[in-house]
């Protein structure tokens, strides 16, 4: 039961955020397009429910993205000035409100990882793949201070692979069995406010 009003949930108000952001889907572009040159979206494949490859869409954020690293610190030279403040205030997501209404994420769940780190995944772990990608999540919430917990380390990526990622898995696991309705709600209300939270 508590996965169709999910399902539903998601959808309904995938379409109405859609039309509400309807001025921002018109100024950001804009913004975007003000500050540097290249595609106002940036797509990429990401692992969602039951491991199936989908498209991710969000604003471009970057002058480019060579997919040599899968990781952002704050302090990543990739990213633009309208970038940051995009990213900062996670306006850059506002795209993915499309890949909730199509089905292939929901508003809460694991971020969706590029490939490589789902193959990492190896026996209990593999169970967050019965999960929709969400757009917020747990591990979303505790980790808000992402790219500038990462702009502090010497080597992100190797940070990232070897204490985030864990950590964001274990937190995964722990929302795929406890996760309800109004768990969802509270964590999309503490995602608007941005409220940091250290174990959910």
């Amino acid at each position: 039961m508590r996965t169709i009003v999910k399902f539903l949930f998601d959808r309904i108000f995938a379409f109405i955020g859609i039309i509400l952001a309807l001025p921002l889907f018109i100024l950001i572009p804009v913004i975007i397009f003000s500050g540097s040159k290249g595609p106002v979206l940036f797509r990429q494949k990401r692992v969602g429910k039951d491991g199936d490859l989908f498209t991710l869409i969000k604003f471009r954020t970057m002058v480019s993205n060579d997919g040599k690293n899968s990781v952002t610190a704050k302090s990543d030279p990739r990213i633009t000035r309208e970038g940051s403040f995009l990213r900062r205030w996670k306006l850059d997501e506002l795209p993915e409100l499309f890949n909730v209404l199509k089905g292939d994420m929901s508003f809460v769940g694991p971020r969706p990882d590029v490939p490589g780190y789902a193959d990492r995944l190896e026996g209990e772990d593999r169970k967050i793949l019965l999960l929709r990608p969400g757009v917020t999540g747990p591990a979303t919430l505790k980790y808000l201070d992402e790219e500038e917990i990462l702009s502090k380390v010497s080597d992100p990526q190797h940070y990232n692979d070897e204490v985030i990622f864990p950590d964001k898995v274990r937190i995964n696991l722990n929302y795929l069995e406890k996760f309800s309705f109004a768990g969802d709600l509270k964590i999309i209300f503490y995602t608007i406010i941005r409220k940091k939270i250290n174990e959910w």
